[in-house]
């Protein structure tokens, strides 16, 4: 398990020694070490977590999320080249008494409002070697209590959040939770896939949130299965709660699929001894800003709804559509793109 040395990036105090058994996850991990490819030339020096849709960057909704949820603690498992993340999440007093001075209030509490969600800790992951591999860098931190991991690329509609749901099943079942979507069958092979069984007893249990669908006992996890193979067509996404017994499986584990240390094989082994798994289906807008096109969907939806953006954008957007995306040239040059 690596050394890793947390630093806290928003306080100075030192870090509490001790703290208190808890049934409910009150910390989150946040993966965000990777290389970005798909994004160059734009990542090169610009880790994808902090490209902005709209005003915020990715990562803020995310951090946003985890706050909204009751979730105060958050550990962000970086790269090199990726110490700005954690800037964003601390203050700017230059720019804070500039904004001040001219009376730019508003500007000024959006500056401020990153600093104020959440207590922000780092540590480094020395090579990305899969989710399982970034997860295991948290143990540390995170110690003998159950958690949240939140994928850096992905968020939710805020008001459709799915997050306390999942924190409220964990604390009634323990193990793990999960979220689940529906995928096309073609798809499978992208994502890790969990056959299950219904559980209606549990989704009475969680009341009825927008946004949320079906709760699921888990029976079993297979990582980017073939359409073929495929037990379902639900896959798991980008919100996790976990047991600290996660850390000791992710050990006992060799890679996995693409070679990488895979943290659906580290939950399949927990859960073929018998710990129990539960999965949420979400229903609900999720932004996926993993790949450019969902990036740019993310940033034209989330601008869309804006109310101090939307009227004019939605305006412009059909206007855009009906006599730019008609003519000739791009109804050519587009075709069969973004698949």
């Amino acid at each position: 398990m690596p050394d890793d040395a947390i630093s806290r990036s928003v306080r100075s105090e030192p870090a509490e020694t001790t703290r208190p058994k808890r049934t409910r996850a009150a910390k989150a991990v946040i993966p965000a070490a990777g290389l970005a490819t798909r994004f160059l030339p734009a990542t090169k020096a610009v880790p994808k977590e902090l490209l902005p849709v709209v005003d915020r960057p990715v990562l803020q909704y995310i951090v946003e999320e985890a706050a909204a949820a009751g979730i105060r603690d958050i550990l962000l498992v970086t790269g090199r080249g990726k110490t700005s993340m954690v800037e964003h999440f601390d203050r700017q007093p230059y720019l804070e008494s500039r904004l001040e001075a001219k009376g730019d209030l508003e500007r000024l509490a959006a500056v401020r409002r990153p600093a104020e969600l959440a207590e922000i800790y780092a540590c480094r992951q020395g090579e990305p070697l899969g989710l399982g591999h970034a997860v295991s860098y948290g143990e540390s931190h995170v110690g003998q209590e159950p958690f949240v991991v939140m994928l850096g690329d992905e968020f939710l509609r805020e008001d459709q959040p799915l997050l306390p749901a999942m924190l409220d099943l964990q604390e009634r079942t323990g193990g793990i939770v999960l979220a689940l979507i529906e995928v096309d069958w073609t798809e499978t092979k992208r994502y890790g896939i969990a056959s299950v069984s219904p559980a209606p007893e549990l989704r009475e249990a969680i009341g009825s949130p927008p946004g949320l669908g079906e709760v699921y006992q888990v029976t079993g996890l297979v990582e980017k299965p073939s359409r073929e193979d495929s037990p379902s067509n639900l896959a798991v996404v980008g919100r996790y709660v976990l047991p600290p017994e996660i850390f000791g499986a992710i050990r006992r584990i060799g890679p996995g699929a693409g070679g990488e240390i895979q943290l659906t094989d580290a939950m399949a082994l927990l859960l073929s001894e018998g710990m129990p798994v539960h999965g949420i289906v979400y229903r609900g807008e999720r932004f996926d800003t993993g790949l450019p096109l969902g990036y740019l969907q993310a940033v034209v939806q989330v601008a869309a709804r804006r109310p101090d953006l939307g009227p004019a954008f939605r305006a412009w957007l059909a206007d855009y559509v009906k006599n730019e995306l008609s003519n000739s040239e791009f109804a050519t040059s587009g075709a069969g793109e973004g698949h």
